[in-house]
This record gives structure tokens, sequence and C-alpha cells, in this order.
């Protein structure tokens, strides 16, 4: 088994593998601050792992030279890892924009659907386009709920999961354009642009994860104005 001969595929691979870098190190990050709000900390520490995961198997999927049935049998526990991805972010805003009890009911509703996006890539099979549209609703349900709740609090911390949650639908419209291309000494196609947008989305949405945490710099100036 050698590495896969197409330069795009390849650098396709290397942002895979960077991604999976991050999020596990934004895992660390985050496990830190549990003691903070376990609940919603752990929420996003799923969302990493299983991010951590698709990107593992991405990797592997696009740097190798692989048999049509071994590519095959990666996708299938990557596009179940990015299914519940995608549903426990949604839970994860839930429990940010409505509240803990709200997000609470959702989390088995949102598992099967997660589950159930799965199932709907094995009745269309070989195409990105299903997850992109599912990633871009959910995405969307997201970027109101805390699009909402910036405009009635106003603190930072929301404004940077309002840029972190455009970024990932800006990521995810490069994606299915299937067009873009950028050389920066190494060609990317749409897939590694894709990876490299996404990078930019979870440092900000990690940032202002950690700044809603009790003892994050919200609560930080809060605790400031009120002295």
């Amino acid at each position: 088994m050698g590495l896969n001969p197409v330069a795009t595929e390849l650098s396709t691979a290397a942002t895979d593998a960077v991604l999976a870098v991050l999020a596990l190190a934004c895992i660390r990050w985050l496990a830190i601050r549990m003691s903070e709000e376990p609940v919603k900390t752990r929420l996003w520490i799923l969302v990493l792992a299983l991010l951590a995961v698709a990107s593992i198997l991405g990797a592997v999927a696009h740097g190798f030279a692989l048999s049509g049935d071994a590519i095959y049998l990666l996708w299938q526990p990557l596009f179940l890892s990015l299914g519940l991805v995608v549903a426990l972010f949604v839970i994860a805003a839930v429990y940010d924009g409505v509240g803990p009890d709200a997000a609470r009911r959702l989390l088995i509703p949102g598992l099967v659907v997660g589950a159930g996006f799965y199932l709907v890539t094995l009745l269309f099979p070989g195409t990105f386009l299903v997850f992109v549209l599912y990633e871009a609703s959910a995405m969307l349900a997201a970027l109101v709920l805390y699009g909402r709740l910036a405009a009635r609090s106003g603190e930072r911390w929301t404004w940077f999961m309002v840029l972190g949650i455009a970024l990932n639908i800006l990521a995810a419209g490069i994606q299915a354009s299937g067009e873009v291309r950028l050389n920066l000494g190494i060609p990317f196609d749409h897939n590694g642009v894709f990876h490299l947008v996404q990078m930019v989305a979870i440092v900000t949405l990690v940032a202002g994860v950690g700044m809603s945490l009790p003892g994050g710099s919200h609560h930080t100036e809060s605790k400031t104005n009120e002295v």
C-alpha cells in the first residue's frame, strides 16, 4: 500500500491530519476547564473527539492508494462520526441558546438524527453533497441560536461563536462548490481549502466556548464592571 499519487489528495490528507491534531489539542485545553461547567464542556469535547476520528479516517482515505472496497469501509465510520458531530454541535448550541434542560431533552433525538444521516448516505452513496446539505441546515440553526444570544447579551464570547459558525458555513460552501483551488507552494483543491477554513473555525469556536465558561474572560470582565 503506497501513498496516493495525486498531489491534491496528499495535501487533503495532510490537512485532515492537522485537523485531527488540532481537535485533540482543543480537547486537552477544554478538559483542563472541565470542572467549570462539566456538562457543556463534555458536549464540546465529544464534538471534537468525533471530529478527530473523522479526520484521522479521512487522512487515511485520501493519503493512501487504497482499493475501492477499502475506501468504502473507511467512509462508513467516517460518515457516522460526521453525522454525530453535527447533531451534537446543534445540541451544544441549544444548551447555550435555550438552556441545559432543552439540550438534555434533545440529546437522544439528536443522536438518532445523526445516526439517521449515516443511513441516508447508504441510500445515496458516492456523494458528499448529502453531508453538505445536512451540515448547512444544522449550522444555520446554530447560527440563529447564537445570533439571538449575541444580540440579546452582547457578550464577546457569543460573537466568537457566531463567527466560528459563519466560517463553518463558508467552509461547507467551499466544499460544495468543488471548484476552489489554492496554491501555497503545495496545491490544495476544494477539500484541502475546506479543511484550512475549518481549522480557523474550530479555533474560533473553542475560544468562544472557553470564554463562556465560569472563570472565562467574559465572567472576569463582568466581575470587574460590578466592582
